[in-house]
């Protein structure tokens, strides 16, 4: 089937997946490398008072971190993907119905290619800071003694490590909304 004149297919920015694959390995080789000298039982949860619950030392329960961060790569690549390949506003055929532009330039269509493609990057950069925040945590995770103590400052560097990997989304939206309205 042919494209539709004007149009082309666009692929998505892989390689500003590589820094997430690298983590998702980098966390792997550290939990394998990591988990024969792991206790017996690994924390389950921690509360504000330290590790409040316990499980026993398992493939699944120890590698708890890597299999978060995989499937949030998975979803993140396929959201970026398909915000590559998703037609901008500038390649849409005028509507007869002004209403109907309205609405399609109110939802989260990207303005045009450039926009789409920055968009996918910034979900790729935010993936990759995500990978960051969890590191950590892997470091809770994977220690070598069975104690319920747990420093302070994990937490403020987790949810900081967290706000700034939402940067590269807020500066995408932000340039997007631009150009909607230079539009």
């Amino acid at each position: 089937m042919a494209a539709p004149p004007g149009s082309r297919r666009r692929r998505p920015p892989w390689a500003w997946l590589v820094p997430s694959l690298l983590l998702l390995a980098a966390m792997t080789a550290w939990g394998a490398v990591r988990y024969p000298d792991l206790p017996d039982r690994l924390p389950r949860h921690i509360g504000p008072g330290g590790v409040d619950a316990w499980t026993d030392k398992t493939v699944l329960s120890a590698f708890v971190p890597v299999y978060l961060y995989a499937g949030v790569t998975l979803l993140l690549a396929a959201c970026a993907a398909w915000a590559a390949r998703s037609t901008p506003l500038d390649e849409m055929p005028e509507p007869a119905d002004p209403w109907a532009r309205a609405a399609a330039v109110s939802h989260n269509r990207p303005a045009t290619a450039a926009s789409a493609r920055r968009t996918a990057k910034s979900l790729l950069l935010f993936n990759a800071g995500l990978g960051v925040a969890l590191l950590p945590l892997c470091g809770l995770q994977w220690r070598t003694t069975q104690t319920a103590d747990v420093p302070a400052w994990p937490l403020p560097v987790t949810v900081l490590l967290l706000l700034l990997s939402a940067a590269p989304l807020g500066v995408a939206w932000r340039r997007d909304a631009a150009e909607k309205k230079a539009a």
